[in-house]
């Protein structure tokens, strides 16, 4: 591919990721006034569409400003360190069956691994504002995506399995068809198990409620980002908005088939739609879940990930692999 090509697509995963940003903070405070009865943005442009433009351009030209007892390189940094491994996530997320930023045949293993990444920036960030607030706010974020990287990875084995690549896909591509001559082959429904535990990860890794303690309003504010103002603030927010994003269209990819439409074939132009309505749909799950639940403690929800989570996706990769391995030879004793 030339040089020129490569710009072309790092442009367009750069806008998108910009454009669901700005959708996805509109969506969210849609979502959180109506389950909370409250209105939301309805006063900047038609049904509040320019208030989220408004916010953009107030961070823009916002001053910012770094506490003189900061730790400056590692302050400026860090709100980097968080945003990019977020951007480059989009890599591997398949749109279509010819659409891709790159096709990787371990695109999902990349996938996790640049967002792994994001806990060193968080806890840079609350370190280096020298603030115990901040520090806490830090701790507690990376503590808590570290531990549910772990369930989250495990979680994403048994589809792994099924296609047989790390491929995405490959994983996509598995999941066409039906069983039975009706049921879609979509991986949610033999491991169903393996998408609760994701979806569960998926709310923790991306820090929102009812996982949210790392900015817990009652006693953080916004806790690892606390001493942050204007575009550093705004890098931290959009990488935020951006896993979301990223780890939905990954649980679309791995459960539901991807672009692909249940029972019927997909044209080609229509494939990106079908990916993002699907992705959307889950990022609307997920904002359901923040405002809908109680928030809880911080021994809770890691005594909940090492005494619950990992230990049923162990059991499962475990009990799915025997099924893997076993059912070709019952398969073939019954046909004797």
């Amino acid at each position: 591919m030339s040089a020129l090509g490569i710009l072309g697509r790092f442009a367009a995963m750069l806008v998108l990721l910009l454009v669901n940003g700005v959708v996805l903070i509109y969506m969210l405070r849609k979502v959180l006034g109506r389950l909370h009865l409250r209105i939301g943005p309805n006063r900047v442009g038609p049904f509040g569409l320019l208030q989220t433009t408004n916010d953009v351009i107030k961070l823009l030209t916002k001053e910012d400003l770094r506490p003189d007892s900061a730790d400056a390189w590692l302050f400026n940094i860090a709100p980097y360190l968080i945003f990019v491994p977020s951007f480059m996530a989009y890599i591997p997320l398949v749109f279509g069956p010819t659409l891709a930023v790159t096709n990787l045949d371990t695109g999902l293993l990349l996938a996790f691994a640049l967002t792994s990444l994001v806990p060193l920036g968080v806890l840079m960030a609350g370190w280096s504002s020298n603030s115990k607030w901040s520090l806490i706010g830090g701790m507690r974020a990376a503590g808590l995506q570290i531990a549910y990287e772990v369930p989250l990875l495990l979680s994403a084995l048994g589809p792994v399995m099924m296609a047989g690549s790390l491929d995405p896909a490959r994983i996509v591509a598995a999941q066409s068809g039906v069983w039975l001559g009706f049921i879609p082959r979509w991986f949610v429904i033999p491991q169903i198990l393996a998408f609760v535990v994701y979806a569960i990860a998926s709310q923790a890794e991306t820090q929102q409620t009812p996982f949210d303690m790392s900015e817990a309003e009652s006693e953080l504010i916004t806790g690892f980002a606390n001493e942050y103002g204007g575009m550093r603030f705004g890098f931290m927010y959009l990488a935020e908005f951006s896993n979301t994003f990223i780890v939905s269209a990954i649980g679309t990819m791995l459960f539901f088939g991807g672009w692909q439409l249940p029972w019927v074939a997909t044209p080609a132009w229509l494939a990106p739609f079908v990916f993002i309505a699907k992705t959307y749909t889950g990022i609307f799950v997920m904002m359901w879940a923040r405002g809908s639940l109680p928030r809880f403690r911080v021994d809770q929800m890691l005594s909940f990930c090492w005494k619950v989570l990992i230990p049923v996706s162990l059991a499962w990769v475990v009990v799915w692999a025997c099924v893997q391995r076993l059912w070709p030879v019952v398969a073939m004793a019954v046909s004797r």
